[in-house]
């Protein structure tokens, strides 16, 4: 490294002596863990990257298919072209639907950065996109509330075509100049679910108020529909005002030309992370890592400190590039690894690092950085092709932030053929207060790794089997063709979706159920995992009966989600929604070789494999089979396998130690499947079966009873 590259003249002097001392440690390098983790493989089709002849790629095609649509929600992964598809939508609506103008709405200033001006008509549209300098605010100084409102106004009262501002620039604007002022124009929301139901959020409280009015268009964007733990994205109400686009993850990655596999995983550790990082950490992958949150449990409370034990872990440092502001790091190897840290306080270091890492020149560039260390940057709308770890280390309580840090790495990059999210995860500790917090944690982890799952999975399609049932054109029925005497599993690769047949399922009858069923269920599984009542029996329980979960529990979240459907069709929504949990987990079961082992299976096909396997090895795939199994039962094989047994005992400990008795409301949904049960089979469940299930029902009938008599007591 030529020394007129290495310069430490603006490093403070405590951190100078902290760099050279750490020359003279040796590296930690600890033998790498086996992090258990679920492996989604892709066929590398090359589709999702081909355009056609209006130069869109499949799921902007799709999305402009329906650019007549007043309002228009497009859930697609990061990297498959969103803000393109609105270039394409929002030049219709201008030329060819007469609206006024369009305006873009992004959550930070440097994704305003995604709508600069494209030469459309060189790849086969008939208009370029532009935008006049002077009204993409993302690039103009000052503050979202000063003169930017201001600039909107102008820009309103002009003959203009387009827009680009913030989030905050245009609810400031909403504000002072009302909704009515929007009227014929097309609102462009990305990043859709920074907007919440919630009456505090104020870009969800003027979406509902413009909705009301009925006098713009809107088209809303976004790679990740969930809010964690937090309120729901739209109103019931206003959501089914709109039309959706979903182009799946499976799709997506299907159709890359280079990536073939995304690891899933999580990796519990004791002590500090610092001293374990190296354990899940590989210099020679791409590596974005971000830190804890100095608020959260597995914060030391002193980031920069962090920053700088990581760095020693991975070798000797050697300096600053003076043109990057990256840190050098040499690694025992002898390669020097180049590390950007964004975690750094001053704002001029900071920001040259990260200008730096958002030089186009170096875009194509694998070679300009190795690992980026992060604590709030390196996220949403951070582009970095090159991504092949993804590794988080503490729980992130929003299921939108881990789909946003996943993206970084599923970019499609030349010689990149597996990318992995890694969590890495504090173990409990003795202290009771901790114990509790760091359970709460692990099943919130848990239950982001099981919806990632689904996420990243082919898309189920559902049907009752019955004797009118026959193959479907495009689907694959696997060695042998389709059977019209048993259910029968589809599978076309180029859609990434499956067709399943049931025997017992209840087929959704409104649009609304049908929505729901076709491209809804993730909400649904999403609402369900993150259910604690749901996630502690299942993983802890060894008296569950599966029923509990599956049919009383998920019923009743489909109750409370979907109040406005009839009981059919929430009887059809969960089980289509159990459906497509338990089959993914046994797929996953079978490509891992069962109980959280390694499997055999060739990677583009264990999946698909999986679900054909579990299939043709019941009797019949029937509904009642399926509500039988635990959805938790295969997250609990790998987490004995990932957790000290001393750990793993501390949290069923503290799990069994509040367990719930009978409620008074799971007592009545059981009674109700007890007279179902009636009505099929001429009499009560006995409390003396052999069968859990039905001793379950009949215990809650019998509690009713006893509640009943003890009211007339008094």
């Amino acid at each position: 490294m030529p020394d007129s590259m290495i310069d430490t003249s603006d490093i403070p002097e405590a951190d100078e002596a902290f760099f050279k001392s750490a020359k003279l440690r040796q590296p930690l390098g600890p033998q790498r863990a086996h992090v258990p983790s679920v492996s989604v493989s892709y066929a590398r089709t090359g589709r999702s990257t081909k355009a056609n002849a209006f130069g869109m790629r499949p799921m902007q095609e799709r999305a402009y298919e329906k650019r007549g649509e007043q309002y228009l929600l497009i859930k697609s992964p990061p990297a498959s072209g969103k803000s393109r598809a609105l270039m394409f939508i929002a030049l219709d609506k201008l030329r060819n639907q007469g609206l006024k103008q369009a305006i873009i709405v992004v959550p930070e200033k440097s994704i305003g950065a995604s709508f600069h001006d494209e030469p459309l008509a060189e790849y086969g549209f008939w208009a370029d996109w532009h935008v006049e300098p002077k009204w993409n605010l993302c690039d103009a100084p000052g503050a979202d509330n000063g003169g930017k409102v201001n600039s909107v106004g102008a820009f309103l009262a002009s003959d203009d075509k387009v827009l680009v501002c913030t989030h905050a620039t245009f609810r400031f604007a909403v504000d002072k100049f009302g909704v009515e002022t929007f009227d014929d124009r097309l609102i462009a929301i990305d990043e859709f679910h920074h907007v919440s139901a919630n009456p505090d959020n104020k870009l969800g409280l003027h979406l509902g108020q413009l909705i009301a009015r009925d006098r713009t268009h809107i088209v809303a964007m976004t790679g990740s529909y969930f809010r964690g733990d937090a309120d729901a994205v739209l109103a019931p109400q206003d959501e089914a005002k709109f039309d959706s686009v979903t182009y799946t993850y499976y799709e997506q990655l299907n159709g890359y030309d280079y990536l073939k596999q995304l690891d899933i995983g999580y990796f519990f550790y004791a002590g500090s992370y610092v001293d374990d990082i190296l354990k899940v950490l590989d210099p020679a992958e791409k590596t974005i890592i971000h830190i804890p949150s100095v608020n959260s449990r597995e914060s030391t409370k002193d980031k920069i400190k962090e920053v700088e034990h990581i760095i020693s872990a991975l070798g000797e440092w050697q300096g600053v590039d003076v043109a990057t502001g990256f840190q050098l790091v040499k690694i025992p190897s002898g390669r020097v690894l180049r590390i950007a840290d964004l975690v750094e306080d001053d704002p001029g270091r900071r920001d040259r690092v990260s200008a730096a890492l958002k030089d186009p020149a170096q875009k194509n560039n694998r070679d300009h950085v190795d690992i980026i260390i992060a604590l709030g940057m390196a996220k949403e709308g951070f582009d970095w092709i090159w991504c092949e770890h993804a590794l988080t280390i503490g729980y992130r309580a929003s299921l939108t932030e881990i789909v946003q840090i996943i993206g970084r790495a599923t970019r499609d990059a030349p010689g990149k053929t597996r990318a992995r999210f890694t969590n890495l995860i504090a173990e409990p500790d003795a202290s009771e207060e901790a114990v509790t917090e760091a359970v709460n944690d692990t099943l919130k982890a848990i239950a982001a790794s099981l919806l990632m799952e689904q996420v990243l999975a082919p898309r189920f399609e559902f049907k009752p089997k019955n004797p009118a049932s026959g193959p479907v054109e495009g689907f694959d029925y696997g060695e042998g063709g389709y059977d019209p005497s048993k259910c029968n599993v589809g599978f076309n690769e180029e859609t990434g979706q499956f067709q399943i047949e049931i025997k017992g399922l209840v087929a959704p009858k409104s649009e609304d159920a049908q929505r729901i069923c076709q491209q809804d269920l993730n909400e649904v599984i999403a609402a369900f995992v993150q259910d604690k009542t749901s996630i502690e029996r299942g993983l802890f329980d060894e008296e569950l009966v599966p029923e509990d979960l599956t049919v009383v529990r998920m019923g009743k979240i489909i109750k409370d989600r979907y109040p406005e459907l009839d009981e059919e069709d929430q009887e059809a929504v969960r089980q289509h929604a159990v459906a497509a949990l338990n089959l993914t987990q046994k797929a996953k079961e079978v490509a891992l070789g069962g109980a959280g082992g390694q499997g055999e299976q060739g990677p583009n096909t264990a999946f698909v494999d999986g679900v054909r396997k579990y299939a043709m090895d019941v009797r019949e795939l029937d509904i009642d089979l399926i509500d039988r199994i635990n959805p938790f039962g295969e997250a609990y094989a790998i987490l004995a396998k990932s957790m000290s047994e001393e750990s793993l005992k501390q949290v069923k400990a503290v799990i069994a130690a509040k367990r719930a008795s009978m409620t008074i409301n799971d007592a009545r949904e059981l009674a109700k499947r007890a007279l179902k049960f009636k009505q099929e089979r001429g009499r009560l469940p006995s409390i003396m079966s052999a069968d859990a299930w039905e001793k379950r029902m009949a215990e809650g009938v019998a509690f009713l009873a006893r509640m009943k008599a003890e009211a007339a007591r008094g």
